[in-house]
């Protein structure tokens, strides 16, 4: 199992949904670089289980760290962040091993892992471990940001309801930076917040598209090929549980253009070049070129749902029918976008570190 990310700036992830602790390590991080640990909760707070749109479940989410940080300041050593699991309750799982929820791991982590895997909450494949991810990502967030670099998720559309589109960027990137519940809309998301309401009580789950933009980025970095900004953004964003498809800029509209209305003209401006418009949603040829990256994701539908489903129980061979029992969201998208955002982040800072060095996030 590999459980690391990143090439010079790199994170590992370690724990289980109902273990004892989750948490994740940082490291290539440069020394000298600011930690504010309120920031860091504030962020675990965005991802955090919220009211009756949430699963029941409910962790602190209190971040330890317990290396790499000494008088507020990174020490360029490996950064070790512990969260740890309070409000487990495992026999919600125990009493139905070895029937395979559709939409989950369970089978194909036990063929991988011959039955030694974990698999009470899903184990190590349970959203439960973006938490760490979240908790990097704050650091790095902040960082970017004392480089005049911004990244802010919206809730595109949820349960088929659609928000309105970005407009003012950097306007729009701060007001969703500052609300649990993030979109540009607010009427738009209480009649998200009913569908969703709707679904659980019919026993279903929804899901939703998250749409991010990166301002203040500069041009050059990335890689042509294997390590361009879209190969490297759907690498980390698809690892992030549920994320089921990502595009960039106009994305999948590009089908129904002509390449006069795809591409986007180039003008100069006191030496300042920018692009009109941007379709290609900041990048060229794998390279930033210095327009806001813009970016989507899909999520899918919450897996755990009431309503009877059909399955089999791997361990006996036989058909079976599942009704999935415990605490599981209706809509996990309100709870991704902070995840988004933090691996956005991680990404972004490792293809910046590779291209001006290790001491580029440094205050």
């Amino acid at each position: 199992m590999k459980n690391t990310y990143g090439n010079n700036l790199t994170l590992t992830l370690f724990g289980e949904s109902h273990g004892k602790a989750i948490g994740a390590v940082l490291d290539g991080i440069a020394a000298g670089i600011a930690v504010d640990e309120a920031f860091i909760n504030s962020q675990l707070s965005k991802r955090r289980a919220a009211d009756e749109i949430s699963t029941a479940r409910k962790e602190a989410d209190e971040v330890k760290i317990l290396s790499g940080v000494f008088n507020g300041h990174t020490t360029g050593t490996p950064i070790c962040f512990v969260i740890e699991n309070n409000d487990t309750k495992s026999k919600d799982y125990s009493d139905t091993y070895g029937k395979a929820r559709p939409g989950h791991a369970d089978y194909t982590a036990f063929v991988k892992y011959g039955g030694n895997e974990d698999f009470r909450g899903g184990g190590h494949f349970s959203g439960r471990i973006t938490a760490p991810i979240v908790a990097a990502g704050a650091l790095v967030i902040s960082a970017l940001r004392n480089k005049g670099i911004y990244i802010g998720t919206h809730i595109k559309e949820c349960a088929g309801v659609p928000d309105r589109a970005f407009s003012d960027l950097y306007a729009d990137v701060t007001a969703v930076n500052e609300k649990s519940f993030a979109v540009l809309d607010e009427n738009k998301g209480e009649k998200m917040r009913e569908n969703i309401l709707k679904a659980k009580e019919e026993g279903d789950s929804v899901g939703g598209i998250l749409e991010t933009a990166v301002i203040g980025i500069p041009a050059g970095a990335g890689e042509p090929w294997f390590d361009s900004v879209e190969s490297m953004l759907s690498h980390g964003l698809f690892s992030i549980p549920a994320v089921k498809g990502v595009e960039f800029g106009a994305g999948f509209a590009f089908a129904d253009m002509k390449g006069s209305e795809a591409n986007d003209s180039f003008v100069a401006n006191d030496r300042n070049i920018t692009t009109v418009t941007n379709n290609n949603g900041g990048i060229n040829g794998g390279i930033t070129n210095g327009m806001p990256i813009l970016f989507s994701c899909v999520v899918k539908p919450t897996p755990s749902i009431v309503k009877p489903q059909q399955t089999v129980d791997f361990i006996k061979g036989e058909n079976v029918t599942l009704s999935v029992k415990g605490r599981h969201d209706p809509c996990i998208v309100h709870r991704a976008r902070v995840v988004v955002d933090s691996i956005a982040a991680l990404t972004l800072a490792d293809l910046l570190v590779g291209r001006y060095g290790t001491d580029y996030l440094k205050d």
